[in-house]
């Protein structure tokens, strides 16, 4: 059987994962709409209102990098609580929309731990 081009082009794009997705294949989060704070194979640690998930891409609202955080032993501690020194955190300006590819750990935010880190902005 032969395949036309661009039928062959798709099943190469399926087979690794980088097809775009149909509204069907959208993902449902429970997370959906909720601060959260992404974390990510390349891109880093990122955090804001979660309004797109499909595999592991992520599109975030409102969104912040964080950058270097200072007293916090890790992501978890990060999305509850927050830094006990948000003036020593690295923590960007604020993007209208970020897409992230390859997030690989999802985390709801506190009220408490996202004001703790939108208290301090980190800029040249």
């Amino acid at each position: 059987m032969e395949l036309s081009k661009e039928t062959e082009k798709l099943l190469i794009l399926k087979l690794l994962g980088l097809e775009s997705p149909t509204p069907a294949q959208k993902e449902t989060s429970p997370m959906m709409g909720k601060i959260c704070m992404i974390r990510t194979y390349s891109a880093g640690v990122h955090f804001g209102k979660l309004v797109s998930k499909c595999g592991q891409n992520v599109v975030l609202e409102n969104a912040r990098r964080v950058h270097y955080w200072a007293n916090a032993c890790s992501l978890s501690q990060l999305a509850m609580e927050g830094d006990k020194s948000p003036d020593k955190c690295r923590i960007s300006m604020a993007v209208t929309e970020i897409e992230l590819d390859q997030a690989i750990e999802v985390i709801p935010m506190t009220d408490a731990a996202y004001n703790n880190l939108s208290s301090v902005v980190w800029k040249a």
